[in-house]
């Protein structure tokens, strides 16, 4: 498999992105379950900045913007994983908060509707890429023992 994604990457063959969507997707989705949470338990944290209350679609905003240039100047198979963890991650952090985005309010019930919405797509993603990304998943982590 390593191979075969190192192939895709370096032959710019079709495919490659059927195997990332599993990491953004895992990424994102815990991430924005974190934030959820994190929001309902403590709905006063915040890392005060000059005064300013920054919300956290802030940083995922600046944590996109990171991992595309990394994905600029990087191209190979393990980059292009953990490059696909970091966009999971600023996504995650960035559409947490997305009823804000659209309504520049934070209502409760446009909430739920939307963190629902997203939650829903989000798990369509993992179950169409697991397959290909738990096999991408073994491959390029250092940490798991290959048989």
């Amino acid at each position: 498999m390593k191979s075969s994604i190192k192939w895709r990457v370096v032959h710019h063959e079709p495919g490659l992105y059927l195997y990332i969507i599993f990491p953004i997707a895992a990424a994102f989705l815990l991430t924005f379950g974190g934030a959820r949470l994190v929001s309902y338990l403590s709905p006063q944290l915040y890392l005060p900045w000059f005064g300013l209350h920054v919300h956290h679609f802030t940083y995922g905003f600046f944590i996109l913007a990171v991992a595309g240039y990394l994905a600029l100047i990087f191209s190979g198979p393990r980059a292009k994983y953990l490059i696909a963890l970091l966009h999971g991650f600023g996504l995650g952090l960035a559409f947490d908060e997305f009823g804000m985005w659209l309504r520049l309010d934070d209502a409760d019930k446009a909430r739920f509707s939307y963190d629902g919405f997203i939650i829903i797509i989000g798990i369509f993603l993992i179950i169409i890429s697991a397959k290909r990304g738990f096999r991408i998943l073994i491959d390029h982590l250092p940490f798991i023992e290959k048989a």
